[in-house]
């Protein structure tokens, strides 16, 4: 039989795959969550988490170092707010002192080419466990979004390269770019989680900062898992307000998402690979139901195939050392 094609000619040997592999990871894919925490040599593991760790601030800066070494350029902090400096406010989140200000400002000297990014939203300092203000059982938009602002403010003056807001608060993309340039932050970014979805893939990371909803769920602002047409919506929204970079959370489940957006944007698209799937993994190895670091590398090659230009990944730091 005569076949005019043989399509396993390219897949015959490693070098030939390699050669013609249509999706490469790099270090320069990876942005890396940091958890910070107070307190001196601090380094806590985040037992949903297994392998990731909470630390202080002088522990983050080693970690900064290590990943600066390792090639990774991008990091993306959330701080763990102590419990008698929440509020319904978000009155720490302001706090020129404030855990995550001093957290920016230490690792900028350090490193000081590390892109820097940082987490916007009010959960971490709320007494409600909400991403915004609270009133009655109402987690209100507007007075939350003058909150969002300043808070964008105070990190662009510690010295953040972009700001990440993760609320999902209608206009909050606007009004940070207008309070940023009023405060001659014309050279920050902004990273937008842009669809981010009610997702149930999130627990582990609300363990890491303990917040988690006082009451009730996130429904009211994060995105129905159900829509596919809102994501580009609001994506599109989004860059029309002025963000800089726009981001698809979570990922796996949300590869058709991805697409969609990178298919319907002329910026560069993100993609969060969450806790509950770093954790999935984690807890597939340990039971040796797959081998870990292949599905690290095909998770993440899948996430970057989908579309993503930019992958936020608690699996950075492996997928390098894998990659190597």
């Amino acid at each position: 039989m005569y076949l005019q094609r043989r399509n396993r000619i390219l897949r015959r040997s490693p070098s030939i795959r390699h050669l013609v592999a249509e999706t490469v990871l790099t270090p320069d894919d990876f942005i890396v969550p940091l958890f910070i925490v107070e307190g001196e040599n601090s380094r806590e593991e985040i037992s949903s988490m297994p392998g990731y760790y909470r630390m202080s601030i002088d522990n983050t800066i080693k970690e900064v170092q290590e990943l600066w070494r390792m090639g990774l350029k991008s990091v993306l902090l959330f701080i763990k707010c102590r419990d008698d400096l929440k509020d319904n406010k978000g009155t720490e989140a302001l706090n020129p002192g404030g855990l995550m200000q001093r957290s920016i400002k230490a690792i900028k000297d350090a490193c000081p080419e590390m892109l820097v990014m940082t987490d916007v939203a009010l959960d971490p300092f709320s007494s409600f466990g909400h991403d915004g203000i609270v009133e009655g059982a109402e987690i209100v938009n507007d007075a939350t979004v003058e909150v969002l602002a300043q808070m964008s403010v105070s990190h662009a003056q510690a010295g953040a390269d972009f700001v990440a807001p993760s609320d999902m608060m209608d206009g909050r993309i606007g009004a940070i770019r207008s309070a940023l340039e009023q405060n001659n932050f014309t050279k920050t970014g902004i990273m937008s989680y842009s669809a981010k979805y009610a997702s149930c893939f999130y627990g582990p990371f609300r363990d890491a900062l303990d917040s988690a909803p006082g009451f009730g769920d996130k429904k009211s602002y994060q995105m129905d898992f159900s829509n596919r047409t809102e994501a580009i919506k609001e994506t599109l929204m989004d860059i029309e307000e002025g963000a800089d970079i726009v981001m698809v959370k979570p990922a796996l489940a949300y590869l058709d998402i991805i697409r969609e957006v990178k298919n319907n944007v002329d910026v560069p698209v993100s993609a969060y690979q969450v806790s509950g799937e770093y954790a999935m993994i984690k807890s597939a190895a340990k039971l040796r139901r797959l081998k870990e670091d292949k599905a690290i590398i095909e998770t993440l090659t899948s996430i970057k195939r989908a579309g993503a230009d930019l992958i936020a990944s608690y699996f950075a730091k492996d997928a390098v050392r894998i990659l190597e």
